[in-house]
């Protein structure tokens, strides 16, 4: 299966593209819901697959089915019949193992093969990159990176290496999308694109959704992982982690 090539357009993210019929996996998570609402504005039929009954409204273009990416059967039922996957799997930062990542593309990327789907956007993380030491960011190169990324999230990024490798070793379409500080914003920005690792310590989910709805129809990046970063508009880094590590910890 091959796309338009073409540039991203970040001030208008949801030009006319073709129609595909789009499964979105961590679709209550916020960048799950971004990724649904955004992939509906572009024109694309989307199945938002959710753990909890009643959390996602179905609508026009929107059909909502309840599984848990663990279950295998669960996961191909709600895959039959797509063109793509988008999955914006995800779980709070923690000492404890985690197998989320891993477990739940490995159980995708068997039921893509069984049904025949090939596009596959996955989320990765920056950290993923052993380069990637953002300019000019002395204090989280050399006290945050090392206290949250490479110590409170180690079993995280550990699975997500796991997954990357799965991802990569398929046969296939696949992007792994890889954000740095995941932060929320309510517009799209110009966000920017490269391959494998961007100069950059922030992502706007807006924009790491924009840039993989935009990977339905775009083959710039297809086996290959794409790096989206925000320049536009940056947060605190302290409250940053204290809304993406501890806060959320807390509602869990």
């Amino acid at each position: 299966m091959r796309f338009s090539r073409g540039t991203v357009n970040a001030t208008n993210p949801h030009e006319e593209r073709a129609h595909m019929r789009t499964v979105v996996f961590g679709a209550t998570g916020p960048t799950g819901r971004q990724l649904t609402e955004q992939a509906l504005a572009a024109g694309h039929e989307v199945t938002a697959v959710t753990r909890r009954p009643g959390s996602i409204q179905p609508r026009p273009g929107l059909t909502v089915v309840t599984a848990d990416v663990a279950d295998p059967d669960a996961v191909a039922r709600a895959i039959a019949g797509s063109d793509a996957v988008l999955s914006s799997l995800g779980v709070p930062l923690s000492p404890k193992p985690i197998t989320v990542y891993s477990q739940g593309v490995a159980n995708i990327v068997v039921a893509m093969r069984r049904h025949g789907v090939k596009r596959l956007v996955t989320v990765s993380s920056s950290v993923m990159d052993p380069t990637w030491r953002p300019t000019g960011e002395f204090f989280f190169n050399t006290v945050m990176d090392p206290l949250v990324n490479r110590r409170l999230g180690r079993t995280a990024h550990e699975d997500m290496r796991r997954m990357e490798a799965l991802v990569r070793d398929s046969d296939l379409d696949w992007t792994i999308a890889r954000p740095s500080g995941l932060f929320d914003n309510p517009t799209v920005t110009r966000y920017r694109v490269e391959e494998n690792v961007a100069d950059g310590l922030f992502t706007a989910r807006v924009d790491l959704a924009a840039a993989m709805v935009a990977q339905l129809t775009d083959d710039r990046f297809v086996r290959r992982a794409m790096a989206v970063i925000t320049t536009d508009v940056r947060p605190s880094i302290l409250g940053l982690i204290w809304r993406e590590a501890v806060a959320k910890r807390k509602r869990t």
